[in-house]
């Protein structure tokens, strides 16, 4: 197959994954969206989401603006081309809009799904998983329809591979700029309001969860959608460019020519068709467990892996030839790898292991010590996820033959990264699900459904829990992955530049760049947590006034300001997120103009390295804490009310803002440093002040 063959092959494709959304919604829509109290409470979360996104959207596209103009320059300095500054502005569009239509869809599906579960467990399970397909379809379908039009656009202009490479890496850059600003800013808006919620609603009052008397109560469930869905989409949908052009700019250096910069984009196509096939097999029967709704999630996940796995070997035979059918175990290594890291995640924080049952029993001896249990936790599961990238790593390079041509082996490297986010359509599917569930198990408290619907609700609301914690797993797995092949790519970029780099580990260049890129997680983390905190006590000061205020509020006689607590999340998130997003930005620049390429690469690697791990510790401490509150609020070490559960809540409170704000950010941050410095490396090395 040629390199125009497989162009219309990706287009194809991407254009099946978008029409296939299209059946998916006209089905979610279909559905009866339930009592007029289910609407009412869906219709004040659509508004608050929809409320938060268009201002974060006018925030960012000023930013754009300025990136932008700042290219423009660049190109006309001749450091750059025309394409650069288009292709950066579509990257950050496709990946808005694809955000947009996941979170539209998901606040039309909670009510949808609440409703669903009167008449069946299997029939909710499908709405709300169907809303997390279309998620993860959007994103592969929009991500893999501009990368092959765009490289299809650009080889018709100009056939000079390195021109090819880097144009659509900037593809990547206008993408990962964009969903910094997802994560980090619904991150801030989401635990803002779900630790506000928490320390009014639990703590000090005394309410249940999603208690329609709790004034941040619509905050918390807009919350859901902007960071986890939105956000979340945002992070896999960079992870999935960032893998893809990383790869696209490897082949060149790898003199793999146009059939290897097509690589990439054929097994992702592939994937989409898998995950397709995949979704078909998820479906439980009425009586089902716990363990059989997760089964049914994996069996999905699964099934697109084994045909991804094979489809690629006939694709890279097909395409490479079979000198090169080695290349395949580099897919392996990548598959296996996002699938163990999912497994290892779900060890740690989940609540039918050890590990978080332990976090659990802390609690019976108080606050200070399920802090430090659950510490220990997220510290102790860095281990595996590690030696799971570093086996991948080691062996993706040595199937590719780096052994005798290092630069195909770091090809093999970036292949890996596309074969563990080959699948993504179905992967994302099922961590998008989970908001949607945990929405309608708040729709249902609020709307006073009998027991046997929240009961319902709470076993998708669970299974969801599972699947968020393995889904930021295997975000931050594919983040690592994806961060080691744009390194490669921005070495590789270098050197067909003309420059030259000393990468010995003695430099004291590389030396300082590494020190600063492993501080800075540690400080962005530092930045984001604090915006969680603030916002958290602006919500703590209104809900405290609303209760004192608002006559029969606590007694359930009068509504409380649901409109309020949403609009002080959206403007503390919106003002929050950018000094973080703003330095990570410039960064790289300042350290390689100041410090020269050498400590840029060092920066590179320190901050892969020490967000990755910190990302880890973070995700998973949190979603332990979590779950560890779970288990004692299904009846275990005294249930409810005890000081044990109290302390299981400070847990969870701490935990909030670690696993879904700070934790997931530092995935993009690692990816949006790294795309940065090949982006401007042109502009780097030859105004840096050491030459």
């Amino acid at each position: 197959m040629d390199g125009v063959g497989i162009q219309v092959f990706a287009l194809i494709s991407s254009l099946i994954a978008i029409a296939f959304t299209g059946i998916l919604v006209k089905s979610i829509m279909r559905k009866s969206e339930g009592t007029p109290e289910m609407v009412e409470i869906a219709h004040a979360v659509k508004v608050g989401a929809k409320a938060y996104l268009v201002r974060q959207y006018q925030g960012v596209s000023i930013f754009f603006g300025v990136v932008f103009v700042i290219l423009l320059v660049l190109t006309k300095l001749g450091y750059t081309n025309i394409f650069i500054p288009i292709s950066f502005l579509f990257g950050g569009f496709f990946s808005a809009l694809s955000g947009y239509i996941g979170m539209t869809v998901a606040t039309n599906s909670s009510a949808r799904t609440t409703y669903a579960a009167k008449n069946s467990l299997n029939e909710a399970l499908r709405v709300a998983f169907s809303s997390g397909l279309v998620m993860g379809l959007i994103v592969v379908g929009l991500a893999l329809f501009f990368i092959s039009a765009g490289y299809s656009f650009v080889r018709y202009f100009n056939a000079d591979l390195s021109f090819i490479a880097t144009t659509m890496v900037s593809f990547g850059m206008g993408a990962s700029a964009q969903a910094l600003f997802a994560r980090l800013g619904g991150g801030i808006y989401t635990k803002g309001a779900d630790v506000g919620a928490d320390l009014i609603g639990k703590v000090e009052v005394g309410i249940p969860e999603d208690d329609p008397r709790n004034p941040a109560v619509i905050a918390d469930n807009v919350g859901d959608n902007v960071g986890d869905i939105a956000g979340m989409g945002a992070d896999l949908y960079e992870s999935y460019v960032g893998s893809i052009v990383a790869t696209m700019a490897l082949a060149v250096s790898a003199g793999l020519g146009f059939k290897g910069i097509s690589l990439p984009l054929a097994i992702a196509a592939l994937g989409i068709f898998t995950s397709i096939i995949g979704s078909f097999f998820v479906s439980v029967k009425e009586e089902a467990t716990q363990a059989n709704l997760l089964m049914a999630l994996r069996k999905g996940t699964y099934i697109a892996a084994i045909l991804v796995i094979i489809a690629s070997y006939f694709a890279i035979t097909m395409i490479l030839g079979a000198e090169h059918k080695r290349i395949f175990g580099s897919v392996i290594c990548g598959v296996i790898a996002g699938l163990l890291i999912g497994f290892f995640t779900e060890y740690y924080t989940s609540d039918s292991y050890k590990p978080t049952q332990n976090v659990a029993q802390s609690a019976l001896t108080g606050h200070a010590t399920v802090i430090i249990e659950g510490i220990a936790t997220g510290m102790n599961s860095t281990l595996l996820p590690i030696l799971v990238i570093v086996v991948a790593t080691v062996g993706a390079y040595l199937f590719a033959g780096g052994a005798n041509n290092p630069s195909v082996g770091l090809y093999g490297i970036g292949l890996a990264g596309v074969g563990l986010l080959s699948t993504l359509g179905i992967t994302l599917a099922t961590d998008s699900y989970g908001p949607v569930a945990d929405n309608a198990g708040g729709n249902a408290e609020m709307s006073h459904q009998p027991p046997f619907v929240r009961q319902r609700t709470d076993a998708l609301d669970s299974l969801g829990n599972t699947t968020a914690a393995t889904g930021k797993g295997f975000a931050i797995g594919s983040a690592a992955l994806t961060t080691l092949a744009l390194i490669a790519a921005f070495k590789e970029q270098i050197i067909m530049l003309g420059g030259k780099m000393d990468l010995s580990v003695m430099n004291v260049r590389i030396l300082s760049g590494i020190f600063i890129g492993v501080m800075y997680p540690m400080f962005f983390s530092s930045l984001a947590l604090r915006a969680v905190g603030k916002t958290a006590q602006d919500i703590v000061a209104e809900v405290r006034r609303q209760f004192k205020e608002i006559a029969g509020l606590i007694e359930g006689k009068a509504k409380p300001d649901y409109a309020r607590a949403v609009d002080i999340c959206t403007k503390s998130a919106q003002k929050e997120m950018l000094k973080p997003a703003v330095i990570t930005v410039i960064l790289p620049i300042v350290v390689g103009l100041l410090l020269g390429l050498d400590a840029l690469m060092g920066l590179l690697v320190g901050a892969m390295a020490g967000g990755f791990v910190l990302a880890v510790m973070m995700a998973n401490a949190g979603a332990s804490w979590d779950n560890a509150k779970k288990y004692i609020e299904n009846g275990n070490f005294g249930g409810k009310g005890t000081d044990a559960h109290k302390a299981s809540v400070t847990g969870d409170t701490v935990g909030d803002p670690f696993k879904d704000t700070a934790g997931p950010s530092l995935n993009i941050l690692i990816k949006l440093m790294s795309i940065i410095a090949i982006v401007f490396a042109s502009f780097i090395m030859h105004n840096t002040l050491f030459k």
